[in-house]
């Protein structure tokens, strides 16, 4: 998937997004793991959020 991250804040975000998803992969093949890819979930929601934020605030402003 091609990318192109508009702030550094948005490519450390993404970066850091990725690395979860490859984490919660590698957990899902470990028995016993379910505990800590609920908490990876759920820092990886955290993150998306803050991503949405960021997103929004480079959305241009459309005047009706």
């Amino acid at each position: 998937m091609a990318y192109e991250p508009g702030t550094s804040e948005c490519r450390l975000l993404i970066d850091s997004k990725a690395q979860i998803e490859s984490a919660l992969l590698n957990l899902a093949k470990l028995e016993n793991t379910e505990a800590i890819r609920a908490q990876l979930v759920d820092v990886y929601n955290q993150l998306e959020a803050r991503h949405e934020r960021r997103r929004a605030l480079r959305q241009p402003v459309v005047a009706a």
